[in-house]
């Protein structure tokens, strides 16, 4: 039997180390998450699929009228004594006929199947710009969680070395025991900040791997990113322009108009008759050998009732429906952009506040409060309310630092790309 053990060691040591790698992922950037992100996900792969098949109508589009073959052979003698007069007295008519379109229908025809093509890929770039942010919340969400949990982590461990001073005050006799009661039972505050943390890490890290379509252990999983806060200069009509520059929905709306404009050219020229010409050729009896003929035919619908009349007018209708849409797109993105700017400015306004100011009191109140209670010249309260505070004003400040990524993300958002790295 130990040699057995021995043998299957080996194999053993590899399966570990196998599985080791497999689950020691590195963490994931943000442009490793967005590229995982347009390769797995369905929706995505759906749409690109749906620019496909609009290409596939381009073709159908361009196709030319098929000609037709036709083939009329009658007065067989079939009560004939002869079964070889019955063939030689038959009439052979076959004839060839081609429909010529006017107007320049097939080009027509294909300039509105590539606007419908540019239409659905920039649809696709509007959807993807939808989900990005989306994607993007759930990626700061992480990040987010995991400045809670260092935070959280960082507070318990000197509210540790707190206890353990407190402890050697009670047994030199400088506290009495219920304020060292008092202070354990406070610890119970920052566990439960741990614990939250932790737990909320893990949410936001399985709600990122839904996103992917990833199917591995939580705990193998994870992003890096920089999780702080930044001035980067903005100008709000600078926003306007590059968000009307940029955005693919108003891309979209802008290729309606034209779409719409061509499809109304088409049903004007849909209109119009177009002529079908034939080529005959018809093999006639006659004694004793026969006779061969040649002839043509051309066929012109008369559109004396059908000139198209309700294709025209529901195309000259859309025209005006897709501008009224433009408009409409073009305000939504002033409404969006201005809506995201202020969103962001609030949130710029009270992160200075807080490096300038807030964070930097919450430290040395902390500091001082803690020094005055060792040395008996703070209360009990005092020093738990300094402890409070401090831990207060870093959780906001961190939550405040998730609220601007957030509010970045909803400002690229409304512009249409990255103005906020």
């Amino acid at each position: 039997m130990p040699r057995r053990l021995w043998r299957a060691s080996p194999f053993a040591l590899i399966c570990a180390a196998l599985c080791g790698q497999a689950y020691a992922q590195k963490p994931l950037s943000w442009d490793e998450v967005r590229d995982l992100y347009r390769e797995n996900n369905p929706n995505l792969i759906a749409g690109q699929i749906g620019v496909q098949e609009f290409q596939a109508n381009e073709t159908t589009a361009g196709l030319r009228p098929n000609p037709v073959f036709t083939s009329v052979n009658d007065q067989f003698r079939v009560f004939s004594p002869s079964q070889l007069d019955a063939w030689n007295n038959a009439q052979w008519t076959q004839t060839v006929t081609q429909l010529f379109e006017r107007q320049h229908k097939r080009g027509l025809r294909v300039e509105s199947a590539k606007l419908a093509t540019s239409m659905a890929t920039t649809d696709l770039a509007d959807f993807e710009r939808q989900m990005t942010f989306g994607l993007r919340a759930a990626f700061v969400q992480i990040l987010q969680s995991k400045s809670v949990l260092e935070l959280a982590t960082e507070n318990l461990s000197h509210y540790e070395k707190i206890l353990d001073v407190n402890r050697q005050r009670l047994q030199a006799g400088d506290i009495a025991r219920v304020d060292l009661t008092r202070l354990e039972l406070q610890r119970a505050q920052f566990e439960s900040d741990l614990q939250n943390a932790t737990i909320s890490l893990r949410t936001a890290k399985i709600q990122l791997m839904s996103m992917l379509s990833a199917r591995q252990p939580v705990d193998s999983f994870d992003v890096a990113g920089e999780f702080d806060f930044r001035e980067t200069p903005l100008n709000l009509e600078d926003l306007h322009r590059a968000a009307l520059d940029t955005r693919p929905d108003l891309k979209s709306a802008f290729t309606a108009i034209n779409k719409a404009k061509t499809d109304n050219r088409l049903a004007w020229a849909n209109g119009t008759a177009d002529p079908t010409i034939g080529l005959e050729y018809q093999r006639t009896p006659a004694d004793p050998t026969g006779y061969n003929t040649l002839g043509f035919s051309l066929s012109i619908p008369l559109r004396f009732f059908d000139k198209n009349q309700g294709e025209k007018a529901r195309t000259a209708l859309e025209i005006n429906r897709a501008e009224r849409v433009r408009e409409g797109v073009t305000l939504g993105i002033y409404r969006d952009v201005d809506s995201a700017y202020e969103a962001l400015d609030s949130v710029r306004v009270l992160l200075r506040s807080y490096r300038a100011q807030y964070l930097r009191q919450a430290v040395e109140a902390r500091d001082s409060v803690s020094f005055a209670y060792s040395n008996g010249g703070a209360s009990l309260l005092d020093f738990l309310e300094a402890q409070k505070s401090y831990r207060d004003i870093q959780l906001n400040y961190r939550n405040l630092i998730g609220s601007y990524l957030t509010a970045a993300a909803q400002l690229n958002l409304a512009v249409g790309r990255e103005v906020i790295p």
